[in-house]
């Protein structure tokens, strides 16, 4: 099987660069005798990894993709040298024929219900992907979580629920922890992820301020970038470090009293599943997708209610034996998914789609 990956993501460093860097490796180590072809546009340094074929374009990524929404052309297959069929890792403006499926894989509806934490460019770039259109004339729909599952459904998205597969996403292999772990070690909050509104960074701000109200000494190192990074700036407590290596990050979540999540939407949620794998509870948004994974191996507070994340923080940073029992149970939870079954799971959906089965 030959399969066309729209990989403009690769190396990008975010959220759905490390899930299409992660899956396309462990598709390539499991399936070494498929012929996976990465199409990347510019010239941007990009590397692709072991087993991807990697293959690039003249033209930047906006021109290319402006072309393919207003021409339908050129079509991804095609740049990938034929293919039996194509994988979308996430909704974006991109041409297929008609004669070769496509998978698209999508990981959660920000893009439709929050819009309005997109800037300006974000939303004409979701407008100009056209998901709905691009999900109704996909051979299957993957998602990450079956909370991403349910939200399409009520979202009232034009698609059979037999073309929707959930295949979870892991721990990135680069960051997880060791099979056990001593959590807690140096006496501070952890957050990782986007500095964006959906991440509920405003929550977390007050939090803070409220929880160092109430007694809380431990610092909260903040891992990420992003257009609400000024918000944190002048909170006490509040560390910003940025874009960590793998190395450090891997570092971060050993030492961590606990990560914390205050997001108002998610399809899976990755830091607090790379958390439990080191042991290291999280203090999380009561949302489904966490429950999906880590069961009740966390602590939860009602989306955007700054004063019980508030209490929640200072909770778990004075319990030690809370934090033990949590983190073991967490590391439990998480341990079976892997990149490895991931991959085999998409690759059934692949197969399938390029054998006409869906």
């Amino acid at each position: 099987m030959r399969v066309a990956i729209d990989a403009r993501h690769l190396g990008q460093g975010r959220g759905i660069a490390r899930y299409l860097e992660e899956m396309l490796a462990a598709l390539a180590a499991e399936f070494p005798e498929d012929v996976w072809v990465a199409v990347v546009p510019g010239s941007r340094p990009v590397e692709a990894p072991s087993g991807v074929e990697l293959r690039r374009t003249r033209l930047s990524s906006k021109a290319l993709f402006a072309a393919a929404v207003i021409t339908g052309r050129p079509r991804l297959e095609k740049l990938a040298g034929g293919a039996d069929v194509c994988w979308i890792p996430a909704p974006a403006p991109v041409a297929c024929g008609r004669r070769t499926p496509y998978v698209l894989t999508i990981h959660d509806l920000s893009f439709e219900v929050a819009a309005e934490d997109f800037t300006a460019y974000e939303q004409r770039w979701h407008r100009a992907a056209r998901p709905r259109r691009l999900a109704e004339r996909a051979a299957a729909v993957v998602v990450d979580s079956d909370a991403t599952g349910r939200a399409l459904a009520e979202a009232n998205w034009p698609l059979d629920p037999a073309r929707v597969s959930v295949v979870r996403a892991a721990p990135s292999t680069s960051v997880s922890g060791p099979a056990s772990v001593t959590p807690g070690g140096n006496g501070y909050l952890l957050y990782v992820g986007a500095l964006e509104p959906r991440k509920g960074i405003e929550t977390l701000a007050e939090a803070v301020a409220i929880a160092r109200g109430l007694g809380l000494t431990a610092p909260l190192l903040v891992v990420g970038e992003g257009r609400l990074a000024p918000g944190l700036e002048n909170v006490a407590g509040v560390k910003l470090v940025g874009r960590q290596s793998d190395a450090q990050l891997a570092e971060l979540y050993t030492g961590a009293l606990a990560l914390v999540m205050p997001s108002t939407l998610e399809g899976f949620g990755l830091p607090p599943v790379e958390a439990a794998t080191h042991g290291v509870v999280s203090v999380v948004s009561d949302l489904p997708v966490f429950r999906e994974t880590l069961r009740d191996a966390l602590l939860t507070f009602p989306v955007g209610d700054a004063e019980a994340l508030a209490k929640a923080l200072v909770l778990v940073s004075g319990d030690s034996s809370l934090r033990a029992k949590l983190g073991t149970a967490a590391q439990q939870a998480v341990r079976s998914l892997t990149w490895q079954s991931s991959a085999r799971a998409l690759h059934g959906v692949l197969t399938a789609a390029a054998e006409g089965d869906r």
